[in-house]
């Protein structure tokens, strides 16, 4: 019998038991996929993925892995503000901080994109400047801390991998998890599986009665330009957030790669067009890329999952086929050819077809992209080059958000849920903060426990 047994191995679950590990509590992990040193998948060495659990995506870090970038803010998205109050949120990110640079971060400078020169001048052209501290670890030193803090939690606790937890059932305030390894009870239940897992809690919410409610999903353009042009307003924030406005819709730029590349990131059975930072790669580029994401809102994630199929599906045609066109041939309402591609001044850092965005990507964002760029136009003072590309269509998924307490406690007693996978945080350090706020609230039970047991 565990004290706690957490589903799921990300960041939002690594926090959470280092702060349980900190008290004597019997917590137990469960992983459906590997080992840190044993992730791997095809995709990593430019081959199809053929993995029957995907190693991008599941196994212990989850996405934490891929590039570790800790934004500390709740002005990127994520809910958890309204959760746990501003001000304890910056003290939680604090922590997560702290814990990151004590096995090894702090090898990796913390910047700011706050300036309040360019903020007010973006308002003047229409756009608002979003600000954060970052600490962006990048994946190979992000994969050596969060092993570091493996080797410290496996001494302290149990953590098993390639566990499928098939059904969660409560008799007599007491859990049991049916696995493909047999039964295991815990008196409390955490449910941290990340958006990895969303379709795998969709149906345990069902199954329990855990009530779920709308689903948000993120679709837009990803861009391609020169570096150069933007360096203006990069010089001193290395990344720039900017939000634009149309239509009572906020879109915001995602993923700013000063001399990075675009790649293909393979996710819920599609193909996008993804940034990488140049950190990660052998050599720089001269263009920089962004995506332009747009929100929307579904009542269900089956909704949600539907449109996305629809649009990146359309591109795909069942294929790793991504679309780029451009800029000055989308004006002009004319295809980008290969012959158009030789003289261009923006070299593509991605290999995809050339062809006609407006053929294949609902209108409303290429009226987004461009109201955007024009916007932007404005602010750095310099006309965007016809030569810039736009790749279609990049995505960013989330898990509905699962109706819970200011503890994390769903419905069901002893049955809590955090990370993203809870729809509350968008973020890693989002994620990491709930883990540790969470961690705070078992552990000050537990001691409460005993001490009335002491007088008992």
């Amino acid at each position: 019998m565990y004290d706690i047994t957490i589903i799921g191995s990300g960041v939002s679950s690594i926090f959470l038991a280092y702060k349980l590990a900190q008290c004597n509590q019997k917590v137990l992990i469960l992983e459906k996929g590997k080992s840190l040193e044993e992730r791997e998948c095809p995709l990593d060495r430019g081959e199809k993925c053929d993995c029957n659990v995907c190693g991008k995506y599941f196994g212990f870090a989850g996405l934490g892995k891929s590039e570790g970038k800790f934004n500390y803010t709740s002005d990127f998205g994520g809910e958890l503000e309204q959760k746990v109050g501003r001000e304890n949120l910056l003290h939680l990110m604090d922590e997560v901080d702290e814990i990151i640079c004590r096995y090894g971060g702090s090898s990796v400078e913390k910047y700011s994109t706050v300036n309040q020169q360019l903020a007010r001048k973006a308002e003047t052209c229409s756009l608002q400047m979003l600000t954060t501290e970052v600490r962006h670890l990048g994946t190979s030193l992000s994969a050596k801390i969060f092993q570091e803090i493996y080797n410290v939690l496996s001494n302290k606790i149990d953590i098993k991998f390639e566990v499928d937890v098939q059904e969660i059932k409560k008799e007599d305030n007491i859990f049991t998890l049916m696995t493909n390894r047999g039964n295991i009870q815990s008196q409390k239940i955490v449910l941290a599986t990340g958006r990895s897992g969303t379709e795998w809690l969709n149906k345990q919410c069902s199954s329990l009665g855990v009530k779920q409610g709308k689903t948000r999903l993120d679709l837009g353009i990803r861009v391609e330009m020169k570096e150069q042009q933007l360096r203006s307003i990069l010089q001193e924030t290395f990344e720039t957030k900017l939000a634009y406005e149309f239509e009572n819709s906020i879109s915001t730029t995602y993923c700013m790669n000063p001399k990075g590349r675009i790649v293909r990131k393979y996710q819920e059975g599609l193909v996008m067009p993804d940034g990488q930072n140049f950190r990660e790669q052998d050599t720089g580029t001269s263009n920089l890329n962004f995506t332009l994401f747009t929100p929307t809102y579904f009542k269900t994630l089956q909704e949600a999952n539907k449109y996305a199929h629809e649009v990146i599906g359309k591109i795909n045609k069942g294929s790793d086929r991504i679309l780029v066109q451009r800029l000055g041939d989308l004006k002009n309402g004319e295809p980008t050819t290969k012959e158009k591609m030789t003289n261009n001044r923006v070299k593509p850092s991605l290999e995809a077809e050339f062809g006609e965005l407006i053929n294949d990507v609902p209108a409303l964002y290429l009226q987004i992209v461009q109201g955007f760029l024009n916007q932007l136009e404005m602010f750095i003072e310099e006309e965007i080059d016809e030569d810039t590309l736009l790749y279609g269509i990049d995505g960013k998924f989330y898990s509905p958000i699962i109706e819970s307490n200011t503890n994390f406690e769903t419905s069901i007693q002893g049955l809590f849920v955090i990370g993203d996978c809870s729809g509350v945080t968008h973020s890693l350090s989002q994620a990491a903060a709930s883990g540790i706020y969470l961690g705070k609230i078992l552990n000050k039970e537990h001691s409460y426990r005993l001490d009335v047991n002491l007088f008992q």
